[in-house]
Parts: C-alpha cells; sequence; structure tokens
C-alpha cells in the first residue's frame, strides 16, 4: 500500500530501489542502460506512474543483473582473484584498465571505478597475471635493485627521460593532499633493460664512486632534448 503523500512527493533513489527490490547499483545500472525509465519529477525523483512503469519492468532488470557492481580497484583485484585462482593486484586491475582490457565505469571521491559486468565476465587469468607483473609499482630504491644497478645510475635514467615515474605515492613527509615519492611499473623497467645501445654490463660492473656508464648516455640524452628545443633556423633573429 503506498504511503500517505508518496504519490506527490515522489520516489527518490533509494527508496525506488527498495521498492523494485533491487540494489541502489542496479537500479542506477538499469537506468543507464535503459531498461527502466529516468526520474520524471524534479530533483531526480520519480512518480508514482514511473514507479510502477519500473516495477513492471523489475523482473527483466533482476533476471538481467549481473552480481558484481563496479568497484574499485581493491575490491576489483579480491573479485579476480578469487574467480580466475591467480594473484590479481590493485596495481594489475589499473595495468588491466591501461591496456583497454577493464573499462572504468566511472568514479568515486576521485577515485577510479571499474565496470562490474566486465569483472563478472573476465576470463583471462594469463592477461590479469601478466598485467599485474607489469602494473606492480617500484620506488626508486627497489626499481634499482629490480635492474641491478646503482641508486645513481637510476638517476641518470631518469634525468634524461629514459625513464618516468607512472604515479607519485606518499611518504613520511607528505601531507594528506601531497604525495611525493616516484614509483615505477615494472613494465617500464623491463623494456628499459632489454633497451639496445645501453652496456647493461658495464654499468652492473660499475664499483661504488666510479662514474656512470650512463652518465655519459644521460648527458647526450639531456644535448639532444635541448637541441630539438631549440627554433629552426627560420625562427632564428
Amino acid at each position: 500500500m503506498t504511503a500517505p503523500g508518496r504519490a506527490h512527493a515522489g520516489y527518490g533513489p533509494v527508496q525506488l530501489a527498495a521498492h523494485l527490490g533491487l540494489e541502489r547499483w542496479q537500479l542506477s545500472r538499469a537506468v543507464h542502460g535503459g531498461l527502466i525509465g529516468g526520474p520524471d519529477l524534479a530533483r531526480g525523483r520519480w512518480s508514482a506512474a514511473a514507479a510502477a512503469a519500473a516495477l513492471a519492468r523489475a523482473g527483466q532488470v533482476r533476471a538481467t543483473a549481473v552480481s558484481v557492481p563496479d568497484l574499485g580497484a581493491v575490491r576489483a583485484a579480491g573479485v579476480l582473484s578469487e574467480r580466475l585462482g591467480v594473484t590479481v593486484t590493485a596495481d594489475g586491475v589499473e595495468e588491466l584498465a591501461r591496456r583497454g582490457l577493464l573499462p572504468v565505469a566511472g568514479s568515486y571521491k576521485g577515485w577510479p571505478l571499474y565496470d562490474g559486468r566486465v569483472l563478472e565476465g573476465f576470463t583471462d587469468a594469463a592477461a590479469a597475471a601478466g598485467a599485474t607483473r607489469a602494473g606492480e609499482l617500484r620506488t626508486a630504491d627497489q626499481s634499482a635493485a629490480y635492474l641491478r644497478i646503482r641508486r645513481s645510475d637510476l638517476r641518470h635514467l631518469t634525468r634524461c627521460g629514459l625513464l618516468a615515474p607512472a604515479k607519485w605515492g606518499r611518504g613520511p613527509w607528505d601531507r594528506r593532499d601531497t604525495c611525493s615519492v616516484p614509483l615505477y611499473r615494472t613494465g617500464d623497467l623491463d623494456q628499459l633493460a632489454a633497451r639496445p645501445g645501453i652496456d647493461w654490463a658495464a654499468v652492473r660492473a660499475a664499483p661504488p664512486g666510479r662514474r656512470s656508464p650512463l652518465k655519459r648516455l644521460a648527458d647526450a640524452e639531456t644535448v639532444l632534448a635541448v637541441l630539438a628545443a631549440l627554433p629552426g633556423p627560420e625562427a632564428r633573429p
């Protein structure tokens, strides 16, 4: 029985979802998918007539709705790990999105939400495992250890632009709104390790206190970058 005043006030999203026996996210997905009409009253509310029309289609919505809502990276990683039987991390979820295999469906408080329909239907365990490995983020010290080079060698690589942070993390002295710790993708480190023209054996053989072979490379790359930024002869006075 309709509560007094409900026909006049209409249904908000929470009330309509409860009226239809749906989760809030299922209602939102049904509206965006065109299975249920959108609000027909002011302030994003549904009239009694619109709610009755939606109720007539609620069974179809429940039959077609998947069980996974759009999720943040951590919870999405948990869903994939359980379904695929492989360890998937939040970094791996972000890497799957970067590779175009997992769409971002929205956001919550500035954080991306990943499409629950794709999460539920995702079956490529090898792709998930590969993305988790390539997407793993490492600090500068961890990156240098991964490449088996000195921390100073890594500075040369970043100075000349051969390696750039994929993200910035929060350090012990950061405020809540600042991040100062550079983090590097393992996939970028692997590509760098396979880059031709770098004598990695010589770099790794350089003892502490010895100038790195990478310094010459960094200096050369810096000069090339400066020259590329100069105006052409026709633009010079």
